[in-house]
């Protein structure tokens, strides 16, 4: 039996995350069935569960590919610019609307709970790390601590997120992530 290439193993791996990624976009959760990931990756069950354990091994794959990226830009750029990029590119972030799926599952599915926040650990810390870099630089307010810092944005995430995701944005958003960001430099003494 001849092997496979490294490559060949990463693109197959890639094929299926991105046809995983439509197909989640499309049904949600519940409704990537195995049928429709067949159709959306142009792939047999046997192939697709040859690269993931199951549809949860999948489907957190996808998170912790996009926790990476978003994490790389929140390092360098901040939170508010991960939700920059939402905003200017939804398409590349739409499978998230999945998050309804996502919350009600941490609520009841402990081993799903766990997997997630090791997940999205690395986004937290990105983020953590680069509002303590901003605070050092004096650019960050220092009259909230950082983790009430960290909450907030996390939350204006999740809200930008539930509006991408029903389709509802406007374009009043990017003006609102302007006030989002000024809301938490640190002002001028006057």
């Amino acid at each position: 039996m001849p092997k496979v290439s490294e490559d060949h193993l990463a693109a197959r791996r890639s094929q299926i995350l991105a046809g995983a990624r439509r197909c989640f976009a499309e049904f949600g959760y519940d409704g990537a069935t195995v049928r429709r990931l067949e159709d959306a990756t142009g792939l047999s069950r046997g192939a697709i569960f040859h690269h993931f354990k199951d549809k949860d091994g999948l489907f957190l794959a996808l998170a912790q590919e996009d926790a990476a990226r978003m994490a790389d830009v929140a390092a360098e750029q901040g939170l508010v610019q991960v939700m920059r990029d939402m905003l200017a590119s939804p398409e590349q972030f739409d499978w998230l609307g999945t998050r309804l799926e996502i919350t009600r599952r941490l609520r009841t599915d402990p081993d799903f709970a766990k997997a997630w926040t090791q997940h999205s650990a690395e986004l937290t810390k990105a983020t953590v790390g680069r509002l303590e870099r901003q605070r050092e630089a004096g650019r960050l307010r220092d009259d909230v601590p950082t983790e009430v810092v960290l909450s907030y944005l996390d939350l204006v995430l999740d809200g930008l997120i539930a509006r991408l995701a029903s389709g509802t944005a406007d374009s009043e958003l990017s003006a609102v992530l302007d006030l989002v960001e000024e809301s938490v430099r640190r002002t001028a003494a006057g």
